[in-house]
């Protein structure tokens, strides 16, 4: 059997390997598992459940933190409200016991930040494993028939995105290789990359998105903006159109994306939400009146694929989704 890259698993294997295992389909499954959507939907009566689950694994630093905001974006791309967070945390033999504290103090602090609880898990020694590993499942509510995904765009509406891209990947490049960064960048472009990682939470944005009308949500992360619009468009069976210089991209990703040879619209970007709106409909004013920057990076096409206009031309991309951020750690093992 080949050996599979890192990252996650393409659409084919998803398709040939996961989607047709997936046991009993149920009524009261409102959405369940597809390409593109990170969350499944639970009717529960007069609410709806939300859950979503995802691994920290391309880090060793402040974990904690990125495991309960990771997961928790999933729900706010679903528009809910989220209210707990399950952990399952696996841990190097002889891991010390004040790192496991410190782990959760971060765990702790982000949940405290989002206003949820930290429901419960599973804590473990695993044998054989070169750093901890974080795995978070969130579980969120929404009302019956408010839920967004993210296959609703439609032909014509705009794509908005907000923040700023690359921000989760420009702070794990910025602290990984922080040694190798100052000397070319210096300090104070290397510490304000490393900040973005104060801004990955993206809970507001689907609050606001939902509420004000937005048809669909997807929050960035592996196989950055590319991947991500890719995602929305194939699940909404569409194509999409982006203009490269509308890409709102911070010097500091630039300067560090550059210096590792790294391209930044292939790079994680949570704190980054990709929304479909209705073409009609001014959610960057909404967004901007709270206090979060929104931009307006394509529009959805018919034709299906990527198209990509760049200095005044338009061009469909062809590539293979993948996640920069494991492509530069590979290279420096080797």
């Amino acid at each position: 059997m080949p050996r599979l890259q890192a990252g996650k698993l393409s659409n084919f294997d998803l398709e040939r390997l996961i989607f047709p295992h997936l046991g009993c389909f149920r009524e009261d499954v409102k959405l369940h598992a597809s390409f593109g959507e990170d969350t499944s939907i639970i009717d529960l009566g007069d609410e709806l459940c939300v859950l979503s689950t995802d691994p920290i694994t391309g880090t060793s630093k402040e974990i904690g933190w990125l495991a309960v905001h990771i997961s928790v974006n999933d729900i706010a791309a679903s528009g809910a409200e989220p209210l707990g967070i399950l952990l399952t945390v696996l841990l190097p033999s002889g891991f010390p016991s004040e790192e496991i504290e410190n782990l959760m103090k971060e765990a702790s602090s982000a949940a405290e930040s989002l206003g949820i609880e930290i429901l419960g898990g599973h804590t473990e020694y695993t044998p054989y494993l070169p750093q901890p590993i974080i795995v978070g499942t969130a579980v969120g509510k929404v009302p019956r028939g408010r839920y967004l995904s993210t296959k609703g765009a439609q032909p014509g509406d705009s794509l908005f995105v907000s923040k700023a891209l690359a921000l989760e990947g420009t702070a794990i490049l910025a602290r990984e290789f922080r040694e190798e960064l100052i000397p070319l960048l210096g300090n104070e472009v290397v510490e304000k990359g490393s900040s973005f990682i104060r801004e990955i939470s993206v809970v507001k944005e689907g609050v606001l998105a939902r509420r004000f009308g937005a048809r669909a949500l997807h929050d960035i992360t592996e196989g950055g903006v590319i991947g991500g619009a890719w995602e929305m468009a194939q699940a909404s069976g569409l194509g999409v159109a982006l203009d490269f210089s509308s890409f709102p991209l911070r010097e500091e990703t630039l300067l560090i994306c550059r210096a590792l040879e790294a391209d930044p619209l292939f790079l994680l970007s949570s704190g980054s939400m990709l929304i479909a709106s209705p073409p009609d409909l001014d959610l960057a004013e909404v967004f901007s009146q709270n206090g979060i920057k929104l931009t307006k990076i394509g529009e959805f096409i018919p034709q299906e694929g990527v198209f990509i206009k760049r200095e005044g031309k338009m061009e469909r991309l062809s590539f293979e989704v993948h996640e920069e951020l494991w492509r530069v750690l590979e290279r420096r093992k080797k």
